[in-house]
């Protein structure tokens, strides 16, 4: 998730498993460590634009390395108490307490999520998507702000399990919601007398009302907005052919850098990969657009015809930058309005 929700989440932990009087100092510890796997963002490379790919969610978010993530936080924040504090500093287990629960908790919350978390790396390469919230919620984030800003003040451990009550009850919601997005997709499919392969739904931009779906069927891709509240609706939206090297890029060296590069891309996106209406060497991943019902990625991969076989693809991010104010109008509207009831 965004990195306010990830400290905010990481000082709520903390100080549920803080005494009174290390409240505050406990929350400080948790909200920096729950923001630190995402130190990540800076592996990248100016010539391999898909490296931070392979390495954002990777090994700082894995299970297996929550002990050592929160002992190099903890050790770093104990050098830095005894160097620049005039008072005892607390004791090194005590802020590897703290360390370790606001550390633990991120690579959970983004797992929530849908972009993808390899939370058993380095045993599997699996990105673990739960899709029950969105990357970026206020609903999620705004009350656990204010519910652990009154726990902090204070200094009430008892206040803070309240948040972090908000914050499980939020996520569970966000569990059922995906169930009956999921089944109403199904639904939809079923209508259509499609015979559906991996129905997904996920969350659309800062709600838990309107999801995106999509699934395959035929050698295609049939992306919908599914609107789930008493009575479950939705918002049609469009198909494409699923990606085919061989049919798409027929001039691709199959040994080239490119084509690895797309491969590399599939991984990512579990294989959600179509090309942009827009753009014919554009390949996009299908999961992520501003607007539920369309397919117009958020993101994608460029190739070039004419580029030798050592060059790398180019990434594409955002192309329609300039119509976001018009995808929230319209995703307001999805929310508020009921669409078509699926029956």
């Amino acid at each position: 998730m965004d990195p306010l929700s990830q400290g905010i989440v990481g000082m709520t932990a903390s100080q549920v498993v803080a005494t009174r009087k290390e409240v505050l100092v406990a929350g400080l510890l948790g909200f920096l460590s729950g923001m630190v796997a995402d130190l990540d963002i800076f592996i990248h490379s100016t010539e391999d634009p898909l490296l931070f790919l392979e390495y954002h969610r990777q090994f700082t978010h894995s299970i297996i390395f929550i002990p050592l993530g929160a002992l190099i936080c903890a050790t770093f924040f104990w050098f830095f108490f005894k160097s620049f504090s005039k008072k005892r500093p607390l004791p090194y287990k005590r802020i590897y307490l703290y360390s370790f629960v606001g550390y633990a908790s991120h690579a959970l919350l983004d797992s929530c999520t849908s972009y993808g978390t390899q939370l058993y790396w380095p045993f599997s390469n699996e990105r673990v998507a739960w899709n029950t919230i969105s990357i970026i919620d206020p609903l999620f984030t705004i009350p656990l702000i204010l519910i652990i800003a009154v726990a902090t003040f204070r200094r009430s451990r008892n206040i803070a399990i309240i948040a972090a009550s908000y914050g499980l009850i939020y996520l569970c919601l966000g569990y059922v919601q995906e169930n009956r997005a999921s089944t109403a997709a199904r639904h939809l499919a079923d209508n259509r007398g499609h015979q559906p392969i991996n129905i997904t739904v996920k969350p659309s931009f800062m709600n838990l009302l309107v999801w995106k779906s999509f699934y395959e069927h035929r050698g295609r891709y049939y992306v919908d907005a599914i609107r789930v509240l008493n009575t479950d609706s939705y918002f049609k939206g469009s198909s494409t052919p699923i990606l085919n090297i061989a049919r798409d890029f027929p001039w691709l060296d199959r040994t080239s850098q490119q084509a690895a590069d797309i491969e590399r891309f599939r991984w990512f996106s579990a294989n959600h990969l179509a090309i942009d209406p827009d753009d014919p060497n554009r390949i996009i991943d299908i999961r992520y657009s501003m607007l539920p019902n369309r397919m117009d990625g958020l993101w994608g991969i460029k190739l070039d015809p004419a580029a030798d076989k050592s060059s790398y693809v180019k990434w594409s991010h955002n192309p329609n930058k300039q119509d976001n104010q018009k995808n929230i109008t319209k995703l307001w509207s999805m929310i508020v309005d009921q669409g078509k009831v699926i029956k």
